[in-house]
């Protein structure tokens, strides 16, 4: 029997509807990022895409959590996904490489963005609910946008980068995107994010704070760190 949401109690309603606040707010900050980085602030439109990363890890542990999970949730998570981590992410590539290789942009940003889209709508397609919970199949979305947004953090200009300019987009574009439709396996740690014994929750604080602390102290550093770490996670 479906029910309207309207009938539902209001702490019940707020239930429900929980994990979509969260993933509302990861599409609004992939949606910003678009027009800060056509404008020439990177470093902002990187910033809004970590802050998505959060919001997408969130809405996935909330709806676990309160015990929300539903078909309608993981497609709206897929379609807040492909903005944030599939368009964001392609547009930040183009405008940051474009006045020195702007084919190369154009071509680099729509593989990125047409492999996110591929990785996506597999993910939704063959979602198994005796799968293991461990792995994904192929890089996921937003830890291939951490690639970018570390890359970002690191080099303030792409003139800035050691080696030869068109490498630039080929690592941090057309590298993670084959990964995302690969079918290596990478752990989805979803241990950490959602804890079940105090061991794994002081665990899970623990390395919470030393994600934090590097972040204060170094940020670019931090953010390579546990950008790359994770590419290299599949070996």
């Amino acid at each position: 029997e479906v029910v309207s949401l309207r009938q539902l109690p209001p702490k019940e309603r707020l239930r429900v509807t929980a994990p979509s606040m969260f993933t509302a707010a990861n599409m609004a900050c992939g949606f910003s990022a678009v027009p800060l980085a056509f404008n020439g602030h990177s470093h902002w439109a990187a910033i809004l895409m970590t802050v998505a990363i959060v919001m997408d890890i969130a809405d996935g542990a909330v709806a676990r959590l309160v015990g929300a999970t539903s078909p309608f949730g993981v497609q709206l998570d897929s379609l807040a996904d492909l903005i944030s981590f599939g368009l964001a992410p392609a547009v930040l590539v183009y405008t940051w490489v474009l006045p020195e290789w702007p084919v190369i942009a154009w071509i680099a940003a729509y593989f990125w963005l047409a492999c996110a889209g591929f990785r996506l709508a597999r993910f939704n397609f063959t979602i198994d609910p005796h799968a293991d919970k461990r792995y994904f199949i192929g890089m996921p979305s937003p830890g291939a946008a951490a690639v970018v947004i570390a890359t970002v953090f690191a080099l303030d200009f792409p003139k800035d980068k050691v080696g030869p300019s068109i490498l630039l987009p080929a690592v941090i574009s057309v590298v993670p995107a084959l990964l995302m439709v690969s079918t290596v396996r990478f752990r989805s740690f979803r241990n950490l994010i959602s804890p079940q014994t105090q061991q794994a929750r002081v665990i899970t604080g623990v390395l919470g704070l030393a994600f934090v602390a590097g972040l204060v102290v170094a940020p670019a550093v931090t953010m390579l760190i546990v950008a790359y770490a994770y590419v290299l996670t599949a070996p």
